[in-house]
C-alpha cells in the first residue's frame, strides 16, 4: 500500500469521512469496471454492497493490500448476486461499439490502453473467464501478479500468464477491427449509369 494510501484508510479508520470519500473515489472507478465484466448492468448495484460492507468492516481491516482487500470484497458479492440470479456473467454494451476501439499504437500495449471504455469491457468479457479475470485484475485495478493471484486462488505465474494471453486476444480482436473499418472506409465506386459511352460523331466530307 502507498504511503498515501497506507494515511488515507487510518484515518478513514478512525472515523474522518473526508478520508474515506478519498479512498472510494480512488477506488471506485476500476472497482466498477471488474464488476461489470462479472455482473453486466448490476455493477453499479454490486458495488454499492461493496462499499457498504467495507465501511462497516474498515474498523476490522488490520493491513495489507487495502485495494486487493476491497477487490475481494467485491468479488465475493458479485458472486453471491450471481448465485442468486443463478446466471452468467454478462455485460450489456453493444458488440458494435467495439470497432470504436481500433487505432494505430501496438498491439497488447494499445489493448491494456483501451480498457477504461465500455467497450472494452464488452470485448474482455468475452475472453476465458481465467484470462478475464486475470486482465481485469492486472491491468484495470492495477494489482501486481501475487496480490491478484491471491483473490483469485492462483499463482502469481499463472495469473501474469492469463493476463497475457488476454491481452494477446484482445488486440487480436482490436487488429480485427482495425482491419474492418478500414475496409468499409473505403470509398465505394461511384453509381454506374447503364449508359454506354457516345462514340465520337464523324461528319464525311465530300471530296
Amino acid at each position: 500500500m502507498t504511503g498515501e494510501l497506507s494515511q488515507a484508510v487510518e484515518a478513514a479508520q478512525a472515523g474522518d469521512e473526508d478520508a474515506f470519500r478519498l479512498l472510494y473515489r480512488g477506488l471506485q472507478p476500476g472497482l466498477l469496471r471488474y464488476l461489470t465484466v462479472l455482473v453486466g448492468a448490476d455493477a453499479e448495484d454490486v458495488a454499492s454492497e461493496t462499499w457498504l460492507q467495507v465501511a462497516r468492516d474498515l474498523p476490522h481491516f488490520t493491513g495489507g493490500e487495502f485495494r486487493a482487500w476491497v477487490v475481494t470484497i467485491g468479488r465475493n458479492r458479485a458472486m453471491d448476486h450471481l448465485r442468486r440470479q443463478r446466471r452468467r456473467p454478462a455485460v450489456s454494451v453493444p458488440v458494435q461499439e467495439l470497432a470504436e476501439l481500433a487505432g494505430d499504437a501496438d498491439t497488447a500495449e494499445r489493448a491494456g490502453e483501451s480498457l477504461g471504455t465500455e467497450a472494452a469491457l464488452a470485448m474482455i468479457a468475452n475472453l476465458p473467464p481465467r484470462e478475464a479475470e486475470a486482465v481485469l485484475l492486472r491491468a484495470v485495478v492495477g494489482l501486481d501478479a501475487a496480490t491478484a493471484g491471491r483473490i483469485l486462488g492462483r499463482r502469481a505465474g499463472a495469473v501474469r500468464t492469463a493476463a497475457h494471453r488476454g491481452l494477446r486476444r484482445l488486440a487480436l480482436l482490436l487488429d480485427q477491427r482495425a482491419e474492418a473499418a478500414t475496409s468499409s472506409g473505403r470509398r465505394a465506386p461511384g453509381p454506374r449509369t447503364g449508359l454506354s459511352p457516345k462514340a465520337p460523331r464523324t461528319e464525311s466530307v465530300d471530296g
